[in-house]
């Protein structure tokens, strides 16, 4: 099992930066591949973009040039950094990992942090 645990979330003005963290805990060595998606109100859950366990990164072409997945892996810590924030980047941002887990691959999610670009 992977647990997943997010922080960062809040209230920005438009064209602010916030920086999402993900903790991951439980069976680290079985995640291949850890993320963020993001759902907005009355909208279906979107990937924002995704980290590789060997490092290869990929992005929504709605955030590419404004926001930055990284990691630290000696912290078990995927952050995702956004800037230029956008009213309508305003969701609730999930963390994710993709792990194999008694040879079966599972998908693993957060619990969600609110996002809000507001002025």
């Amino acid at each position: 099992q992977v647990q997943l645990v997010e922080s960062g979330g809040g209230l920005v003005q438009p064209g602010g930066s916030l920086r999402l963290s993900c903790v991951a805990s439980g069976s680290i060595s079985s995640i291949f591949v850890m993320g963020w998606y993001r759902q907005a109100p009355g909208k279906q859950r979107e990937w924002v973009a995704t980290i590789t366990r060997g490092g290869k990164t990929n992005y929504a072409d709605s955030v590419k040039g404004r926001f930055t997945i990284s990691r630290d892996m000696a912290k078990n810590t995927v952050y995702l950094e956004m800037n230029s924030l956008k009213p309508e980047d305003t969701a609730v941002h999930y963390c994710y990992a993709g792990a194999v887990v008694a040879d079966n691959a599972n998908d693993y999610w957060g619990q969600g942090t609110q996002v809000t670009v507001s002025s």
